[in-house]
């Protein structure tokens, strides 16, 4: 969604669950990570903040059980995203969550349209999902979920930390079912 840079509202998401964690916790209240899921990996980082669960969006919109047409652009099968915050979402019902009025050019929309690699079955992509967290949490010594959540420890990285934590200095010539290059 576009809505720090349009309303300038929000933070980054292991911020927003850390801070909800610690009120919530107080009352037993389960925090549901929202946004921020670009990899596999940033779902063990949600959990590792004390999230819960986390809701996923275009990590699921390429999907075949997505709704979305499948296209062809560029010799790569892609299929059409619309955030809920979108203008035409907006068009079609949405303008109510975001407590917009039903005129069309009053809409200020806070989402876009775009298109998303395909990426087959859900299941497919679940699993890598699992394995990714399964992965994380072992390298993180958390025999369960409730461990990972709650005894988790994070660094902070730099963008050249980032940079190199993915591959480099090579040409990709076959795409893993759980990574992209951005």
């Amino acid at each position: 969604c576009t809505t720090r840079i349009i309303a300038g509202v929000g933070v980054p998401q292991i911020t927003a669950v850390m801070n909800c964690v610690e009120v919530a916790q107080k009352y037993d209240v389960p925090i549901i990570a929202d946004g921020g899921v670009k990899q596999t990996g940033d779902i063990a980082k949600a959990i590792a903040a004390g999230a819960h669960s986390v809701m996923i969006g275009s990590l699921f919109a390429g999907l075949d059980e997505s709704p979305g047409e499948t296209i062809l652009y560029e010799g790569r099968s892609y299929k059409v995203y619309r955030a809920m915050g979108s203008l035409s979402a907006m068009k079609e019902g949405s303008a109510d969550r975001y407590f917009q009025k039903k005129e069309q050019k009053k809409f200020v929309p806070e989402g876009i349209e775009g298109r998303v690699p395909y990426r087959g079955k859900l299941s497919d992509s679940v699993y890598q999902m699992i394995g990714g967290l399964r992965s994380s949490m072992g390298y993180c010594g958390a025999p369960d979920i409730e461990t990972m959540r709650t005894k988790a420890l994070f660094v902070r990285m730099t963008a050249a930390g980032l940079r190199e934590s993915h591959p480099h200095d090579v040409i990709i010539t076959k795409e893993a079912p759980n990574y992209q290059a951005s």
